[in-house]
């Protein structure tokens, strides 16, 4: 038998490529570290933009803020004086000046309001209604109206035979002083702070009732659940993280409050607020170090009451298998 025809036959030999073109090839590779197929610094880069900013007007006011609540700086000097801790001594030893925290206390009960009513439009809007999406719009409207455009339309709101008064004029009752009584001032602005915020809390509630699995519904719909049993059972528990998030910005901001009760009253009348004492301070009376220590007091109280609050009720993690 005759061999294979190729047996005898010897393979091609390879061509290597010419001395210039390898050069080329060695001086093409990158000399830059590769991770996962891209470069190292390339997330970075898309991180650059927003960290700039958030130093240049976050963390360098702060630290600012910081060094200025150790002096007695009038905010127009050139010239600052160290004084060490007196501006805090200053702080502590003038009840006065935490008895505007008081003030915090009917913001912080509209905030229970404000989050209790969100959740209740937001769970019956996550159901087939009718007009949904105009009651949606209605509802989140306030909050995209300017802080300033606010207090203007509910100075006319609240002002004596305004239109509060004359619609309860139709019931018999009769006009009252809701910007002038210092009864009546704190209520009145936290009910126009429950008009402006409440659309926020219900968009945040909404989106996290739409992420839940309709599989659930359909579950708890076949166990003959009704619609209480349903956001009890279903929703409440499945947006627990969102309801603890609404709960800790209400009282961080009940804390800080400012823009409402600033525009309409000023302060006036038992209104004053911790952060509108604390404005006056820096621009009325010139104590820019007294009124940075006052800004770094509520900066740590509102750190304190977030980490309690997060320390009673925490989040659950889900552990992966």
């Amino acid at each position: 038998m005759s061999a294979p025809r190729t047996a005898g036959r010897t393979p091609p030999a390879r061509t290597l490529p010419p001395p210039d073109a390898a050069r080329s090839t060695t001086r093409r590779r990158p000399r830059l570290r590769r991770r996962g197929g891209a470069w190292w610094f390339t997330p970075w880069l898309y991180l650059l933009a927003p960290l700039v900013l958030l130093v240049a007007f976050t963390w360098l006011p702060v630290v600012d803020m910081f060094s200025y609540s150790f002096t007695d700086w009038d905010g127009i000097s050139p010239t600052r004086n160290w004084v060490g801790l007196d501006n805090y001594t200053d702080l502590f030893t003038r009840p006065q000046l935490f008895q505007v925290f008081w003030v915090s206390l009917f913001y912080l009960g509209a905030s229970a309001v404000q989050i209790c009513a969100a959740l209740y439009f937001a769970t019956v809007l996550s159901f087939d209604t009718r007009l949904r999406n105009l009651f949606k719009g209605i509802l989140f409207f306030p909050y995209l109206i300017n802080g300033v455009a606010v207090g203007f339309v509910f100075l006319y709101f609240f002002q004596p035979g305004g239109t509060l008064d004359t619609v309860l004029h139709w019931f018999g009752v009769g006009p009252h002083l809701w910007l002038g009584d210092p009864h009546l001032v704190n209520t009145s602005l936290a009910g126009v702070s429950v008009w402006r915020f409440m659309g926020l809390n219900m968009v945040l509630f909404l989106g996290a009732i739409q992420s839940i699995p309709p599989q659930l519904y359909e579950a708890a719909a076949l166990d003959g659940a009704s619609r209480w049993q349903q956001f009890r059972y279903v929703i409440a528990p499945s947006i627990r993280p969102i309801i603890s998030l609404s709960v800790i910005l209400a009282v961080s901001g009940s804390l800080s409050v400012f823009e409402i009760p600033f525009i309409m009253t000023g302060g006036s009348n038992n209104s004053e607020t911790f952060v509108i004492q604390t404005i006056k301070l820096a621009f009325n009376f010139n104590k820019t170090g007294l009124a940075s220590a006052a800004a770094v007091v509520l900066l740590a109280i509102v750190l304190l009451v977030t980490w309690v609050q997060r320390l009673l009720f925490p989040d659950e993690r889900v552990e992966q298998s």
